[in-house]
Order: C-alpha cells, then structure tokens, then sequence
C-alpha cells in the first residue's frame, strides 16, 4: 500500500485527511528536520506546507518518494529541479486559477498590514496595554487621496487595487504583462510605480527576473515617506537595502508577511535576519510569520482541493 507522509498535519482539514486514508496508509506526524530524514526513505507521497525545506539532502533519501504535495502557490521551500531530475511530480496550487479565485486570505492580510502600519495600530495598542492613553503620540494617516502602487496585477494585485478604490485612492499599477487594466487603474512603467507611490504593494511571483526586484536602484526611486507591503516572497526585496533605506527615512515603513531565507533549514535564521534585528529596536516596521493564505476556511479549502488532485494524478 501506498505510505503517505503528512509531515505538516498541525489542524489539517478532516475531509481531506478521510480522502488520503482512502488512498493509501496515511502517517501524519509534526517533523523537523531530523525526524523527516528519518522517515523520508520509505515514504511514496510527502505532504508539506512551509516549514520544511525539501532540498536536494532530504530528496536525496527519498528512495521511493513519487508525489510531493504542497497545497500553495509558491514553491521556493522545495528544489524544482532535483525533484525532477528524480522523476518525483511536485502538485501544487500554482496555476490553479479557478480555484484561487475564491481565496481573499492573502489579500485581506495584505490590507490588515496596509492599514495596522499607516494607522500605527500595533504600538497604540501596545501603548494602552501599557496603561497609557495618548492619542495624540499615534495620529496616522488616511488612506484617501493617496497612491497605492500595486506592483504586479494578477489574482491578488487585483483584487487590493479594488481595496483600493474603495477606500478612494488613486490606483497605479506596474505589470508588464497585462496589457489591459480596469479604467480607474493608471497603468505606469516600473519606475513611476516606485517615484509616485505613497503605499507601495508587492504581488508577483517569485523568479529569476523578480528575485532582488527592490534593489538599491529601486530603493533610491521610491517616493520619499512612502510605505512598503509584501505578502509575495522575500526575496523580492534586497533587505539590506530596505533597512538602509529605513535608517535613512526615505522609506517611512514597512510590513513583512514574508522574509528572505524563510524556508531555511538553519537553525536560528531568522536572528541573523536585517530587518528582524531592525525591527527589534524600531516600531515602523510590522513583521508576521507568513499568515497571508492562513485562514481556517483558506487552509481547508486548499488541503481538500490537494487531496483530490492527489487522488486525480495517481488514478490517471
């Protein structure tokens, strides 16, 4: 019988757990690293989400493995290409349009961040926890009249520009790859999204031609006092470069769903990490552990819908 290896099952949906057990022996167990090298060699299908990073060591081992399953859309915690030269298939939500439609969780975070860093909300709370009551040491801004620059216009730049417009801002975006946009969006090259932007918004996939995106280049184009999203990838920002740009006030802020080297399999990355350690001692950067698609009904979805295209490609 087939083993199956959920080696993230931390409140997985039940349907789609009924649905693997149909389909073959189903281990689920919580693994580190060390514990999945363990297992890795007899298992025929592995279940991931983002903490393990499934590199060419832990494939290496995997003398059986035929599917990886990971129910997202982005694949950097898992190497493309040693899981192909082994003829492993990788199944994932990439490309999945139909049924990414129907998510919001990334979008709706991607707003929460935007208005948590503009509106100061994190520290005004931290603030009357503390027994203070002081609303003028908080006065942000409104979101009205500003420019939010949304780079890259698929499924969720979409759908926070249309955040956008209802909350009365002026909408720009930079994609070179939709030719058409809705009538009240500007579409501008990828200079103008950075000088004129007042909230600057990350949704592009994470590849060779988008890796380093926001470099120093790109940071010394940034409107001055303007804020940065990012729910994409973190290796779309060269963070060095967004801390410099933080210490010297040309950017105003920053908030991170995600950050470079996230999907590492060292021990105690995120402590060597710039903006982390920025961060520590500064209150206009917002920091979360990669929450966009983590919703109780997105998860579920999602782990439901991977367990049928699991069941779907081993029946064809």
């Amino acid at each position: 019988m087939m083993k199956i290896l959920n080696a993230e099952p931390e409140d997985y949906s039940e349907k789609a757990k009924e649905l693997l057990g149909s389909i073959g022996k189903l281990v689920e167990e919580k693994c580190d690293r060390g514990r999945l090298l363990e297992l890795i060699p007899d298992i025929d299908v592995l279940i991931v989400r983002l903490r393990n990073r499934i590199d060419r060591e832990v494939l290496g081992r995997a003398r059986n493995l035929k599917v990886i399953v990971s129910a997202t859309t982005g694949l950097n915690h898992i190497d493309l290409d040693v899981a192909e030269e082994m003829n492993i298939r990788v199944l994932s939500l990439k490309g999945e349009r139909k049924f990414l439609e129907g998510l919001t969780a990334t979008a709706e975070l991607t707003w929460g961040l935007l208005l948590s860093l503009i509106r100061d909300i994190p520290n005004a709370s931290r603030s009357v926890v503390g027994g203070f009551w002081d609303r003028n040491l908080f006065r942000g801004h409104q979101l009205k009249n500003k420019t939010l620059g949304v780079v890259g216009f698929g499924r969720l730049g979409s759908r926070v520009a249309e955040y956008g417009k209802t909350f009365q801002m002026n909408v720009i975006s930079y994609d070179p790859y939709v030719e058409t946009m809705p009538k009240w969006v500007e579409k501008v090259d990828f200079e103008g999204v950075l000088r004129r932007s007042d909230i600057l918004t990350l949704h592009v996939n994470l590849n060779d031609e988008t890796t380093g995106l926001l470099d120093r280049e790109a940071f010394s184009k940034i409107k001055k006092g303007a804020v940065l999203i990012n729910t994409s990838r973190g290796e779309l920002i060269d963070e060095n470069e967004l801390v410099r740009s933080l210490v010297s006030g040309n950017l105003a802020g920053a908030a991170l769903d995600v950050l470079c080297n996230e999907t590492s399999s060292i021990e105690g990355w995120l402590h060597s990490n710039a903006v982390w350690r920025y961060a520590i001692d500064h209150d206009n950067v917002i920091i979360v552990p990669h929450i966009g698609g983590a919703t109780v009904e997105s998860m579920a979805d999602a782990e439901l819908f991977m367990a049928e295209k699991l069941a779907a490609y081993l029946k064809g």
